[in-house]
Formats: structure tokens, sequence, C-alpha cells
């Protein structure tokens, strides 16, 4: 019942996380051409044993890219995550705590944050600070803050109002004591899950920065910045756009799949059913 209900999506999505993983790390210390090396004379080849894709408009290697860009998509989205994290779970916790003029404020900066989208609040910073993988990292990170203070918040509070909570409260622990002893572990499986989907998202942020020149910039390999390259030659060569979607496609479909799953078995409601 487990299996069927959620266990299929957890093992298909973690094997394909774990594959993007994989070949994020294989990048560090091999990949079958240098990404950014360039042979004019055999641009735009065909798939062949020497160059598994074939080779773009300059005659670099597309399967060496592809291996490399896993890196740059794994770094985004961890770091961006982080910063989401860090910084949207300390303010959702003290708007927990914090009723009031506090709490009020803080909501109403996350709504001011949400009311635009996460796409052109990063294309805003990366126009206004430059592009680069740094500053698309910061913009994509500073899109999560807001709804992981959001999720914190309504979890936070709704632990505070159990009975162990009051207990806590009752007996003199502080608000630092029980954030991290009560509050903390009964809202981490939500996190969790959140933390995946924003991982998805900041892949397909990643992408769509490089594909419009905010992102990673040459000669570092991006599968947006592939997917830009590959519009002046579609019709010749389509494989150029096909590979590096279907990267994106992948790893954001795997991350998917592993936030459904991880949902299904982390939420206590589904395991009492099970």
């Amino acid at each position: 019942m487990r299996f069927a209900r959620g266990g299929f999506a957890l093992w298909l999505g973690g094997a394909l996380a774990a594959a993007l993983l994989a070949m994020a790390l294989l990048s560090l210390v091999w990949t079958p051409y240098p990404p950014a090396a360039i042979d004019i004379p055999h641009k735009l080849a065909p798939p062949s044993l020497a160059h598994w894709f074939g080779t773009d408009r300059l005659g670099r290697d597309v399967a060496s890219q592809i291996i490399a860009g896993a890196r740059v998509s794994i770094l985004v989205g961890v770091v961006a995550v982080v910063i989401g994290l860090v910084f949207g779970v300390a303010l959702g916790l003290v708007a927990a705590f914090r009723k009031g003029v506090v709490e009020d404020a803080i909501m109403k900066g996350c709504d001011f944050v949400f009311a635009f989208p996460a796409l052109l609040t990063a294309i805003m910073l990366t126009s206004t600070f430059g592009p680069g993988v740094v500053n698309a990292i910061v913009a994509i990170g500073v899109a999560n803050v807001p709804i992981i203070a959001k999720l914190t918040r309504a979890t936070g509070a709704a632990v505070l109002a159990r009975e162990f909570s009051l207990a806590a409260r009752g007996a003199g622990r502080g608000p630092v004591a029980i954030a991290f002893d009560h509050v903390l572990p009964n809202i981490a499986p939500a996190l969790i899950v959140q933390a995946t989907i924003q991982f998805a998202i900041a892949i397909l942020a990643e992408a769509a920065l490089s594909y419009l020149g905010l992102g990673a910039q040459p000669p570092q390999p991006s599968w947006g910045r592939m997917l830009s390259d590959a519009q002046s030659v579609l019709f010749n060569a389509p494989g150029l756009a096909i590979y590096p979607g279907a990267a994106i496609a992948l790893s954001v479909f795997g991350l998917n799949l592993l936030g459904d799953g991880l949902r299904d078995a982390l939420d206590p409601k589904l395991r009492a059913r099970s």
C-alpha cells in the first residue's frame, strides 16, 4: 500500500536525483573532452563514437558540456536552497513566536516579495548587479526566502499550539530551546519536502537566467546557455536543443518526484493510514 501510494515516486525521483549528482561529481574529474575546447573544423558534427551527442557550432563536445553543466545546476540549486532555508526558517520562527507587529511586518515583507514572480526578481537582481553564477544564486535564494518563511511560520505556529509546546513554556523554557527541541524537529519533514521542490525550481531559474545571458557566463558550461546557443542552428542540428532540454526536464521531473515521495514517506497522517 505504501509503495503504491508514494514509494515508486520516491525511488524513481531518488534515482534521477542521484544520477544528476553523480554526473556533477563525475565532471569534477572527467569529461570526454574539455567542455570549452573549440574545434571549428568539426563543428556541428552528428553523434558518433567520438562525440556521443555531436558537437555545437563552435565544435565543442555536447556530451562534455551536458556533464559539466550538471555541476552548475547542482551548485546553484544547493546554495540557493540553503540561503532560502537559513533566512526563511529564521524569519518564520520569529514570526511564529512573536505575534502582533513583528509577525505582521515579516509576513507583509514576504507578501511584498511574492508580488514579484521568482524569475522576475532574479532577472531584476542580475540585471542590476551584473550577470554571473554568484548573482544568480543570490537572486534565486532571495526568491526562496518568503516561501520558506511562510511555511515555517504556519507549521511552527501549529506546533506551538500543541500540548507539549505549551508544557515547555509553562516549565519556563525559552523560545530558542523550544524552537530547537520541539518546533524544528516537528516541521523538518515539511521543510525537507519544500526544499526539494525549491531545488527543482532553482534549476529551472538558473537555466532561464543563463538562457537570457544573465546566469553562467562563457566559457562556463550551462544547460540554459546551450539552449540559447542552439537557437541559431535549431533546424540544422535540433539535437543541440534536445539534449540540454532533456537534461533540465529529467532533473526537474526527478526532483519533483522525490519531493512527492518524501512527502508521502514523512507525512505522519499518511503513515498512519498505511
